[in-house]
Formats: structure tokens, sequence, C-alpha cells
């Protein structure tokens, strides 16, 4: 494409495990000159079922890898109809994330994947930072400073199942995992009533935080380490909020994640908090948020899309990764030195993956 620009697909399945985005962006992999269409693909409840079990134990068989890339095939098939994409980003399904101890694991298969769609795709996107001594997380922050270019200071929140932020400002970029997002209260949610998601932050509206509970959930070693940093989805567990009823526990966990955001806004002094992800959907957590943070909107405030805006990512860290350039760097996830990342598979007949 002219002045380098590539239509690019991002495939991207969150913490939350609870499907695959797409997301198709023209992008030269430093901005953004179009957005095109976006679609979601729920896992069925078999698939999601399987992923969070696969998730509890830390490992996955060959068979989820390949319901994973299918899965994504469909989301990306959905779109691309009439659409000339050139190359896809594939994220994958994050199984394991350790980085401390060298590890990240997500599976869904490049190679495969690339043959299903026809065009090159990269995967693999977090293992180059992790074995060069980084977090692998968060990668989102540079798509995030190229989208907040003249904005001024802001920070970028993504409230999945795990929170992110991205400060974004005069200085080097800046980012980290601040906690929980909606993953322990969705889990609670689902054991007390069966649902998937506290929709709209109702029940844990109705609830009253325990501030001692609150207080156990706080003492974790994980907030006293200094940014960069990441977690992984089952870092924390419903131990402290045992017992509660419903709607008390729900408050109580809910109270927890603008906690630890709290936590993490001590590092920068943002003008606006412009927040992404399921969190932002959540009625009760959104009012939290602006209570305790200057200026808290949706990112739909400044034009984004919000449910998009992490598959759109990897569509511009796939460009990224197949030009040579960073993904990751010393402020986003504490590597040495900004690093490069990702695997390029070719679009023809392979079976060659890495389960």
């Amino acid at each position: 494409m002219a002045n380098g620009f590539v239509r690019a697909l991002g495939l991207m399945s969150g913490t939350s495990a609870d499907g695959v985005d797409a997301a198709i962006i023209t992008t030269d992999g430093e901005s953004v000159s179009a957005f095109g269409p976006r679609h979601t693909v729920p896992y069925a409840a078999g698939l999601r079922a399987r992923v969070l079990a696969a998730m509890a134990a830390g490992e996955a068989s060959p068979g989820l890898d390949r319901e994973v890339t299918e899965a994504n095939a469909a989301a990306a098939l959905a779109i691309m109809a009439g659409q000339h994409v050139q190359l896809a980003g594939l994220h994958g399904q994050t199984i394991l994330h350790d980085p401390l101890r060298g590890r990240t694991v997500q599976i869904g298969c490049g190679a495969r994947l690339a043959a299903r769609l026809g065009v090159p795709v990269v995967d693999q996107f977090r293992v180059a930072d992790v074995a060069a001594g980084g977090q692998g997380a968060p990668l989102v922050p540079v798509f995030h400073a190229a989208l907040a270019e003249g904005l001024g200071p802001v920070a970028v929140l993504n409230v999945g199942g795990v929170a992110n932020v991205t400060f974004v400002g005069d200085g080097p970029l800046l980012a980290f995992d601040t906690g929980p997002g909606g993953a322990l209260l969705d889990d609670w949610v689902r054991r007390h009533t069966g649902a998937p998601f506290d929709a709209g932050g109702a029940l844990a509206g109705a609830g009253q935080v325990r501030h001692d509970r609150l207080a156990a959930l706080l003492d974790h070693p994980y907030f006293n380490r200094h940014p960069p940093k990441s977690l992984d989805r089952n870092a924390f567990s419903l131990a402290a909020v045992e017992g509660l009823p419903a709607a008390d526990g729900a408050a109580t966990l809910l109270a927890f994640t603008v906690a630890a955001i709290v936590r993490a806004a001590t590092h920068a002094s943002p003008r606006r908090w412009l927040v992404a992800g399921g969190g932002r959907h959540n009625r009760a957590l959104m009012a939290a948020l602006a209570a305790v943070l200057p200026a808290v909107d949706p990112v739909e405030a400044v034009g984004w899309d919000g449910d998009a805006l992490e598959a759109q990512a990897f569509a511009f860290l796939a460009v990224r990764s197949q030009r040579g350039l960073p993904l990751s760097f010393p402020g986003t996830t504490g590597v040495p030195v900004p690093m490069p990342g990702g695997t390029l598979h070719l679009a023809r007949p392979s079976e060659t993956c890495h389960l």
C-alpha cells in the first residue's frame, strides 16, 4: 500500500477468556490512517470452560490449541470478506504468564491460521521480551501512545480480566498491570449467580465493601513491586472474600480493582483517564473510579472503540513486528532495551505449531 501503510487484521483473546475480538486497521506501525470493521465471536461455553481449566492448570493440549486457532479463524473470516487484508496479528489465548520464571504461554497457532486465512500471520509477540528479561506485558502501550498523540498527559486504563495502565506524556512510556480487572469478580458472580459477569455492576452496587477483607486482598506482595510489572490472571484468589454474602463479596472485589488502580496512579500525574475494556461497561466501577481519579471517561469520548482497542493493537504490533520495530520498551515491560518480537508465518499449508 502507498506510503508503507498496510491493511492489517488483529485478533485478541483476553484474560477474561470470553471470546475472540477481531479488528482491521490501516497502519504503517507508527500511526493509524484508518479504522476498519471489527467483530467479536464469543467462545462456546464448552470451549471457555476448557480454556479456564487450562489456565488453572497452566498448560494446554494440542487439541485445545487447535480449537482456539479455529475460534480465531472464525472471527477473522467473519470480517475479512470484501476486505483487502495483507497481514494478521494473532495474540492467542494466554494460558500461563510467569515472567519472573521466564515463562509465558499463548495458545493459537499462527502457522495454521495463516494457511486458513491466506495471509501472513505474526504470533508469539511476548516470547522475545520475556527471554530478554522483560515482563512480556503489557504490549499495547505503544499503540496507546500512537493514538493518544496530541492529547496531553493521559492515562489509558484497560480493565479486562487483569487491568493495565499506560501513562502517555512528554517522557518515556510507563505501563504496567495495576492488579485485577474483572476476572475475580467474574469468577465470584459465576459461582454465586451463574451469570458470566456482574452486568452493569448491579450485584456489587447492592453490597457493602468489607474493609477488613479488602485490606487482606491489598496485602499482596505484587503491590510492593515497582513497575514495570505484570500479572497472571490467577495471581489473586477469592480466599479473602470466602463466606461473604454474594453482594458484599462483589462490592469488595470491585473495590479491590479500584484500590489497585488508585495505587498505580501514584506513579504519574495524568490530567485524564481513558478507560477501555469490558470494565468500562460496569457502571458501578466507572462511578467508583470517577470518585477517586481526575476526568474519567470511556475511550469513546476521544473517538476510540473500547471493544476493539486490543484487537486493533495486535494488528498494529504485527506491522511493527514485520518491520523490525520495537514492541516493548524499558518503561513498559522492564526489558533492558527496546525489543522487537513476534514470529512471522507465511500463508502456506503448514501444521508446524508450538504445541
